[in-house]
């Protein structure tokens, strides 16, 4: 019998990225020059299928976030997954963290997951300032995942057992070493 808190099926990237697809909100966390973070509830969308995978959200350029990641490049995506009816237990999220960079307006792959969601495509409808501009988060290989896709039975056994790490496959990585993982996408470390 395995003492591990593991999930006893991890899911794989493809599940974890079909589920981000599924989102559309997340909390942005981006440092400033002096490495104090700020934190902000936003709107994103996601790189086309089969491109290299990436998070990009639209903002203004005059915005905090902007500045920041002009600053300081790294940042920090967290999408909770809340329960609708046992709104009494905790959310499962996904923490995605990367390097962003601010992208053009006319970026194509930013705009390509704009149009992806109503929502979306409202927010870029909607703007009307001259100034806006989208941030790219490019993820590091390594996706943190809580309870995405873990049963709550198994998760209720013990708490622990819904922490996992995904990795992006190596073709969807942009300009970084690719992390060590199975076949199929996952990882069995836990306690993430």
């Amino acid at each position: 019998m395995s003492t591990t808190s593991q999930p006893s099926s991890v899911p794989t990237f493809a599940y974890v990225e079909a589920a981000l697809r599924k989102k559309t909100f997340g909390v942005l966390t981006t440092l400033d020059g002096k490495g104090r973070p700020h934190s902000t509830g936003i709107l994103y969308g996601v790189s086309p299928p089969g491109s290299p995978f990436a998070f990009f959200f639209l903002t203004l350029e005059r915005y905090l976030k902007v500045r920041n990641v002009r600053a300081n490049p790294p940042g920090t995506l967290v999408v909770p997954f809340p329960h609708r009816i046992l709104s009494f237990i905790p959310a499962p999220c996904v923490t995605i963290r990367g390097r962003a960079e601010v992208v053009p307006f006319s970026d194509p792959d930013a705009r390509w997951g704009f149009e992806q969601r109503r929502i979306l495509r409202d927010n870029v409808a909607w703007l009307t300032d001259a100034e806006p501009v989208f941030l790219k988060l490019t993820p590091e290989p390594t996706v943190l995942c809580h309870g995405v896709g873990i049963g709550l039975f198994e998760m209720r056994r013990k708490h622990t057992a819904g922490g996992y790490k995904a990795h992006i496959p190596v073709e969807r990585l942009v300009g970084t070493a690719a992390g060590t993982a199975d076949a199929d996408g996952s990882t069995r470390e836990a306690n993430t």
